[in-house]
């Protein structure tokens, strides 16, 4: 069971074997109504069990762990093309777990390029903040090296090292 599910279960603020609502699923797991219905209709949740008499949406425990999986690789930036991909996979088990993992690992070397990138940008924010605060101080000497070291920072990074 999620650690969702098992926090509002011990919190008394659902039934386990009860079916969700839309907006039970939403509080639950930080997603909007608009977004479980749009991850419902491009494929990326089965069509989910809607109620006989009202046909509203009920949501079961394994749509909302499937949820909480989507919510975890949107959160990581994966594009919706691989989650459909990642998901779709899921059913087969152990035969698509090399599938999985190797779509897994390229998302991985796409997050640590934008946090090397990132973090090159805080350095420089880091080293401007430094500038400026020798400047208010009126240490003429210390921004003049703050500078040239600004300078052969971006000039590295256009290099590339």
């Amino acid at each position: 069971m999620s650690k969702v599910l098992e926090a509002a279960s011990s919190a008394g603020d659902i039934e386990l074997e009860e079916a969700f609502t839309v907006q039970q699923v939403a509080h639950l797991t930080g997603l909007s109504e608009h977004t479980l219905r749009y991850y419902e209709r491009v494929g990326l949740l089965p069509p989910v069990r809607r109620q006989d008499s009202s046909r509203h949406r009920r949501y079961s425990t394994g749509d909302i762990s499937l949820i909480e999986t989507l919510a975890c690789l949107r959160a990581a930036g994966l594009p919706l093309e691989q989650m459909r991909r990642y998901i779709g996979l899921m059913p087969q088990g152990r035969s698509a777990a090399g599938q999985q993992r190797e779509l897994l690992e390229g998302h991985q070397a796409v997050l640590q390029q934008r946090l090397r990138g990132m973090q090159w940008n805080l350095e420089y924010i880091q080293r401007k903040i430094a500038y400026w605060r020798a400047v208010e101080t009126q240490d003429d000497q210390r921004a003049a090296e703050i500078a040239r070291e600004l300078s052969c920072h971006i000039r590295s990074h256009h290099r590339g090292e």
